[in-house]
C-alpha cells in the first residue's frame, strides 16, 4: 500500500507537527508501507522518503512564526506530485494550513485522512470558515491529537473526529547514547522550543536567575528572544546556548540532563516533547496547561506549575534537584508513561484506518 503523507511545514526546521510526519513514516516503513513524505524543504530532505515541495516561507499562524510554503510554486509542485506518485491514501497533517495540505484537500480525491494538530484560537478558521467548511468534507476520516485540538476545530467547523494522541519513538530514544558530562558537573536543567514568549523561556531564564542550587542552565534551539535572552544571560556562566540542535542531540541531551523544563505559557495542543523526556528518563517540569496535562500528572510523572509563574517555577525546579526520591519516582513514573505514546502503536491504528479507506 502506498500512503502520501503530506506536512504544511518545513521538513527541515525543527517542530512538533514534522516530528510526527516523520516519525510516523518510519513506522509505516518499518511495517512494509510505501509511505512518502511530501512537503516544504529549505535544504536537503531529512529522509530518503521525503519529496521536497520548495521553500517555505515565515508566516503567522497560532501565536508563532510558522514555516509554511503557501505559494503558488509550492502548489504546483505538490499538484504534480500526488499526480505522479499515484497513492492509494493521502494523509494530510493540519489539512486546512495553507500550502500542500490544503492544495491536497481541495483539489485530489484520494481517499483522504486528516490529522489536526493546532489548539487554542486561529484567525484562519474564523476569516475563511465558509470554504473550510466545505473543504473538510472532502476529508474521509478525521482525527485530532488532543481535546484541546477537537475544541478548536469542532467549535468552527464541526464533525466528527477520532482522538489519537501524538506518538513518540520511545525505543529509537532510549537507545541514544548520552552526552559525555565532565566528572563533577552540576545537574543540568534541558530547555528546547523555540525561543519566543508563547514558550515561555524568559519565565525559565529569570526563574533560573533566582535559583539558590548549583545547576547548569542547557537551552536549546532559536527564535525573535535569543538575542535578548542571551545578553541577559552574558555574565552567568552557568548557562549554555547549544543553538539549533538535531532530534538525535536533543535525545542525547535529554538522557543526559537532570530535569527537562517545558515553561509554556499556552497554544500546546499535546506535549510530545514530555513523552520524550519521560521516555528518556528524564524528570519533567513543566506548566499546569492543559495540553500537558494530557499527558503528565502533577506529582505523579511530573512537577506542573502555573504557567508564567516564576516564584512556582522555581520551587518546583528546586524540589526536583534537591529531593533525590522524588526525582526517582517522577523518572520512573515517566518512564512507564511513555509507553502508552509508543509511535508502533499509532502507527497501528493509522494503518487499519488506511486499509478501511481503500476497501471503501
Amino acid at each position: 500500500m502506498r500512503i502520501g503523507i503530506l506536512c504544511p511545514y518545513s521538513l527541515t526546521v525543527p517542530g512538533g507537527v514534522q516530528m510526527q510526519v516523520l516519525g510516523l513514516a518510519r513506522a509505516l516503513r518499518s511495517r512494509g508501507l510505501e509511505a512518502r513524505v511530501l512537503g516544504p524543504c529549505d535544504g536537503p530532505p531529512p529522509e530518503s522518503f521525503v519529496t521536497p515541495l520548495g521553500n517555505s516561507l515565515p508566516t503567522s499562524a497560532n501565536g508563532s512564526i510558522a514555516p509554511l510554503a503557501p505559494d503558488p510554486p509550492a502548489m504546483f509542485r505538490t499538484l504534480q506530485a500526488l499526480s505522479a506518485e499515484r497513492f492509494d491514501v493521502v494523509h494530510l497533517h493540519e489539512p486546512l494550513a495553507p500550502g500542500p495540505t490544503l492544495t491536497a484537500a481541495v483539489t485530489h480525491r484520494y481517499p483522504t485522512v486528516g490529522t489536526f494538530h493546532a489548539a487554542g484560537t486561529s484567525a484562519s478558521y474564523q476569516l475563511i470558515k465558509p470554504w473550510l467548511l466545505s473543504w473538510i468534507k472532502r476529508i474521509d476520516h478525521k482525527v485530532v491529537v488532543s481535546k484541546d485540538a477537537l475544541e478548536l476545530v469542532q467549535s468552527h467547523l464541526g464533525g466528527d473526529y477520532e482522538v489519537l494522541f501524538n506518538g513518540v519513538e520511545v525505543e529509537q530514544i532510549r537507545r541514544t547514547p548520552p552526552v559525555v558530562l565532565r566528572q563533577g558537573e552540576p545537574p543540568a536543567i534541558f530547555f528546547c522550543g523555540r525561543h519566543e514568549e508563547r514558550k515561555g523561556l524568559s519565565v525559565l531564564v529569570e526563574a533560573f536567575s533566582r535559583l539558590d542550587i548549583d545547576a547548569q542552565l542547557w537551552i536549546a534551539s532559536a527564535g525573535p528572544d535569543t538575542a535578548r535572552l542571551t545578553d541577559q544571560t552574558a555574565d552567568d556562566l552557568r548557562v549554555r546556548w547549544l543553538g539549533r540542535i538535531t532530534d538525535d542531540e536533543k535525545y542525547a541531551r535529554l538522557r543526559s540532563a537532570d530535569v527537562f523544563c517545558a515553561p509554556s505559557l499556552g497554544g500546546e495542543s499535546f506535549g510530545v516533547v514530555l513523552i520524550e523526556a519521560m521516555a528518556a528518563g528524564t524528570t519533567v517540569v513543566a506548566s499546569g496547561l492543559d495540553g500537558y496535562r494530557n499527558v503528565a500528572t502533577h506529582e505523579v510523572d511530573a512537577l506542573l506549575s502555573a504557567p508564567g509563574d516564576v516564584d512556582g517555577l522555581v520551587a518546583a525546579l528546586r524540589r526536583v534537584l534537591t529531593d533525590r526520591t522524588l526525582s526517582e519516582q517522577l523518572r520512573a513514573s515517566g518512564n512507564t508513561r511513555a509507553e502508552d505514546f509508543a509511535m508502533s502503536a499509532l502507527a497501528d491504528r493509522y494503518i487499519e484506518i488506511y486499509h478501511d479507506l481503500a476497501r471503501a
